[in-house]
């Protein structure tokens, strides 16, 4: 008898112990088991995730990286909570626009043409910053075709944590919007007394703390910039007034190019001074067809823009690079994306889902 209640106080104990344990897990990870908890399989290797809480951006801001070791590095820490990653970075071509609706809305409308890229559009709203919605490449933190989250929670979902350090567009509450577009060379002098960021933390400042085209230019004014995987870039900006400027890197600094129609596009080639240096692919050809159809029109529809931004996707070697398109409503802020080329595919969203 004396056994056995050595023995039941020993399983009470193992079980409080237990429930103890899972308790702290429980709360050290809270933050991340309710983020994971929101992810949302729309298609095979599209999803959508609102992150819960801070993301320690500002934090990330005080050092930056210099290269893609050290936002791994932070990522893992930070994020992930010791759990490593492997930024996967390749080459790609996109086209992105902005001109006005039927409404006379601003509207920002990007196709990312890319190998095989899993994503995940992205709700974020940090502490010291805009609410934003921006779009995610997986395939940076290491899904493919054999690899894929799922919906809700599952160890498998982890790496999907590090997705506000990797926006390749996006969209913040006042109506900023970003994209980077990858182009053949940039030129940019580090100033060593400036932080310096990557492409993708570059757009993550911009939608967390510009409220103007402006405020956007002068906030990259104050970083150096690399390139992760050496793949060079651009940035088209934009914003609620119809404002929008492509920030290049070329002649050792940060060049504004404006447009002198009521519209702006961008492709794969350094428009600044006219240079018009691109990638010998098809870029000149896919900025003609967009060009053809906003001088034609006053203003274009959603209707148009999907019809639009499927033409002028990325066929290379017969194999379909058009990952995403995605159409932004800077005014209203709301929008349109869908997966491949299917617009049937395709679903509305606010800045505030």
């Amino acid at each position: 008898m004396k056994n056995m209640k050595m023995l039941r106080r020993f399983l009470l104990g193992i079980v409080v112990v237990s429930i103890v344990y899972i308790f702290i897990i429980c709360f050290i990870f809270r933050h991340e088991l309710k983020t994971l908890s929101t992810l949302e399989e729309k298609n095979i290797g599209v999803y959508t995730m609102t992150y819960d809480g801070d993301y320690g951006f500002d934090e990330f801001l005080e050092t930056g990286a210099k290269c893609d070791n050290d936002i791994e590095a932070f990522v893992t820490k930070r994020l992930l909570k010791g759990l490593p990653i492997d930024l996967n970075i390749s080459e790609g071509g996109c086209t992105a626009f902005v001109s006005k609706d039927e409404e006379g809305d601003i509207i920002y409308a990007r196709n990312f043409d890319f190998p095989y890229s899993p994503f995940v559009q992205l709700y974020t709203k940090p502490d010291n910053g805009y609410a934003s919605v921006s779009t995610v490449n997986l395939s940076f933190t290491g899904y493919d075709e054999d690899f894929l989250p799922t919906s809700g929670i599952s160890f498998d979902n982890f790496l999907t944590l590090a997705a506000p350090f990797l926006p390749f567009d996006g969209m913040n509450e006042k109506g900023v919007c970003m994209a980077l577009l990858a182009v053949p060379e940039a030129d940019m002098k580090d100033d060593p007394d400036k932080v310096t960021l990557n492409t993708t933390t570059a757009i993550r400042l911009v939608l967390d703390k510009a409220a103007s085209v402006e405020e956007a230019v002068e906030l990259l004014k104050n970083y150096n910039i690399y390139f992760s995987g050496d793949v060079t870039c651009h940035f088209l900006i934009a914003d609620a007034t119809g404002k929008s400027v492509l920030v290049e890197y070329y002649d050792g600094e940060l060049q504004v190019v404006e447009s002198d129609t009521d519209y702006q596009i961008a492709t794969n080639f350094i428009a600044y001074n006219g240079v018009n240096i691109g990638e010998g692919f098809t870029e000149f050809e896919r900025y003609d067809a967009v060009e053809e159809v906003l001088q034609k029109n006053n203003a274009i529809t959603m209707e148009e823009c999907q019809e639009l931004m499927n033409t002028v996707g990325v066929y290379s070697n017969g194999i379909d690079k058009l990952q995403w398109s995605v159409v932004y409503n800077l005014t209203d802020k709301t929008g349109r994306i869908w997966p491949h080329r299917d617009s049937y595919k395709s679903w509305d969203f606010t800045i505030n889902q």
